[in-house]
């Protein structure tokens, strides 16, 4: 792999004896990995279910290491949710983060949603969920993902996070800023980010940055935490980045970060104080690890004035809505609870805890129910993501080696022995994968279009 010649100049001169070490994982493969959905299953459950081969990421409890040639991508598993497909450095930084359920959180440049969806299930679907990207079409991303992972506490923005700022003065309990960065340290995993290194580049990356840690500061509550990572080796973008933030903010100070996780310590000698507080900060080095490069830091915000409580969202006050409990009543075991919005005939549930959204570019407004259809209430694929196969009354489960479970995700109609017609929740080995409409032993396929299996 040719680097530039710039950045291999840059890279040595901050090794040292090191570079011959970080040089030669470019004549090793790049690591793959999975990280176990607790919303749906257990990593125990899983491992015995699938029959998988997996090794454990130190730094993430729900995080495997699994064999290049496993393709976690076209199973049946990928489809009911049980997983999500992350590079196992990319799971650090909300591992550091240990969001909890009931909190109010942001990620604030969220696409394609890995690190949103490992806080959402760190947070049980309890509490407030924002997952931005200024890019709408990158956050289209975001909405599959927590769809596909059963996450209903989520809303999903496309913001330049100036915006939320002005909205959210000292509002959430923690945020995650995974900043665009200069990529340094996923060179061996995506060389095509090789192409696009150079001075302007690296510019661009350093004010953005500094202009989100700023927003991000404003936003977080007093006593609230913030992780600031990068997936580069930079001290421009990482500790240097940090300390500019730190020497204008004077209430926010690093914290620690679990040393069992394994990492290497921030680099004080590359800040422009030679500080040692900025060893608080976390360095993940391919050649010391099993995986990618990143750079994390962990802020609390120890001052500041706390703000009143912000104005929630109500529910619609929609007669359509009586359409969906009588679905409900009809076709489901369990109660939701929440804020019912209708947006243009799709009836979404928020979180109670809501603000009032209203002036911003939503994508998402926490869990989609489904659609009105003049009279009828049709539901989408993700109530059916989120539901266990005993939230619905009428259900298919197809044991793993059935085919019809294959025909069923590439759209097809498929027979079965059910004796009651009606909406069908499909499930595989006991998961749901989509919906159904049964009658006289033949299932219409309604699973969602544009997530069918080739």
């Amino acid at each position: 792999m040719e680097l530039p010649e710039k950045y291999t100049e840059k890279i040595k001169t901050l090794l040292g004896h090191e570079y011959a070490q970080y040089e030669n994982t470019f004549k090793q493969p790049a690591f793959d990995g999975i990280r176990i959905n607790t919303l749906k299953t257990d990593k125990e459950s899983f491992k015995t279910l699938s029959g998988w081969k997996l090794s454990p990421v130190l730094w993430c409890d729900e995080g495997f290491y699994c064999d290049e040639n496993l393709h976690p991508g076209k199973s049946i598993f990928h489809h009911a949710g049980l997983y999500y497909i992350q590079e196992p450095s990319a799971m650090s930084a909300a591992a550091v983060l240990d969001a909890k359920p009931g909190m109010k959180i942001l990620d604030m440049c969220a696409a394609p949603g890995g690190k949103t969806t490992q806080t959402a299930v760190k947070m049980a679907n309890e509490g407030l969920l924002f997952s931005n990207d200024i890019s709408t079409g990158r956050a289209k991303a975001i909405v599959k993902n927590i769809e596909l992972m059963g996450i209903k506490n989520c809303i999903v923005m496309s913001e330049n996070p100036k915006n939320i700022e002005d909205r959210f003065d000292s509002f959430f309990d923690c945020i995650l800023l995974d900043a665009p960065c200069s990529g340094e340290g996923m060179f061996r995993k995506r060389p095509e980010l090789i192409k696009s290194w150079n001075d302007d580049m690296l510019a661009f990356c350093e004010k953005t940055q500094r202009e989100l840690l700023f927003s991000a500061g404003k936003m977080l509550k007093p006593g609230g935490y913030m992780v600031y990572s990068t997936c580069t080796f930079s001290p421009d973008e990482d500790e240097r980045a940090v300390e500019d933030f730190l020497n204008e903010n004077s209430g926010f100070a690093l914290a620690s970060i679990d040393e069992s996780f394994g990492f290497d310590k921030g680099r004080s000698l590359w800040t422009k104080s030679g500080d040692e507080k900025f060893s608080m900060c976390a360095r993940l080095w391919p050649h010391k690890l099993n995986g990618e490069g990143h750079f994390i830091a962990l802020i609390k915000k120890t001052s500041g004035e706390s703000k009143p409580d912000y104005e929630t969202e109500i529910s619609d006050n929609d007669k359509r809505i009586n359409i969906f409990n009588a679905f409900a009543a009809e076709n489901l075991n369990i109660k939701l609870n929440g804020i019912f919005k209708v947006i243009n005939d799709n009836l979404y549930l928020c979180p109670s805890i809501t603000p009032r959204l209203k002036g911003l570019r939503i994508l998402r407004s926490g869990l989609l129910l489904g659609e009105f259809k003049k009279d009828r209430f049709e539901p989408s694929q993700a109530l059916a993501m989120y539901l266990k196969k005993e939230d619905a009354k009428n259900t298919c489960d197809f044991v793993l080696n059935d085919e019809r479970a294959i025909r069923y995700l590439k759209g097809e109609t498929v027979e079965f022995e059910g004796k009651n017609d009606g909406w069908c929740l499909v499930c595989a080995a006991g998961f749901p994968l989509g919906w159904a409409k049964a009658q006289k032993g033949r299932l219409k396929n309604k699973y969602q279009p544009g997530w069918r299996m080739e």
